[in-house]
């Protein structure tokens, strides 16, 4: 009697874990059969824009891509009017030389007028450090509202800096630019969208 009661504890024991794992078995094949949408909708939740309205300025960020997508998502910007000013923000590569000089001549070749583009040359090595020089930058130009132009990926992290390093009152919008090296819909196929 004392055995019978033994083997059937195994046998629910084993056909507990064996339910357990089948559970297992079919969350992992619905995760891989959902694995595309999930990952658009990861992208997706990365990337945020404002609505974009007439502001003091407008600032690229630095480290543009080779194909310069910040530059050419807001070029034609300023003749639409939105901003008197657009801010190419960069850092310095060389005393006399840096990332600053090379959005100013993306702008530039992008219809943007040379003497509508202001540059801030800084040696930032990260978006809070490149923030903190904006919102200095905005505080002696008494800028009251900028449009902040980054990757397409890097948007939600760019709003959630500046909010917390610009000073309450400013009104700082979020556009995003289009990666050529990260598509949201695709990203996990390029690996650097993926280090991205």
């Amino acid at each position: 009697m004392k055995h019978a009661t033994i083997s059937q504890a195994r046998t629910g024991g084993i056909l507990v874990n064996l339910v357990v794992f089948i559970c297992f078995v079919a969350l992992c094949f619905v995760i891989y059969l959902a694995r595309h949408p999930l990952m658009r909708y990861g992208a997706a939740s990365w990337i945020v824009e404002d609505p974009i309205v007439n502001a003091d300025a407008i600032v690229v960020l630095s480290d543009d891509n080779f194909y310069a997508d910040r530059a050419t998502a807001r070029g034609g910007t300023i003749s639409r009017r939105q901003a008197p000013v657009v801010v190419a923000s960069g850092r310095r590569l060389r005393p006399s030389a840096g990332i600053a000089e090379l959005m100013e001549h993306d702008l530039s070749e992008r219809g943007v007028p040379k003497e509508k583009i202001m540059r801030l040359a800084h040696d930032a090595d990260n978006p809070k450090e490149e923030a903190e020089a904006l919102a200095h930058l905005a505080q002696q130009q008494k800028w009251n509202s900028m449009i902040i132009v980054t990757s397409n990926y890097h948007t939600r992290r760019t709003r959630y800096i500046f909010q917390h390093i610009f000073p309450r009152g400013m009104d700082v919008r979020i556009a995003s630019a289009r990666d050529g090296d990260f598509d949201p819909d695709k990203w996990w196929e390029k690996r650097i969208s993926i280090k991205r």
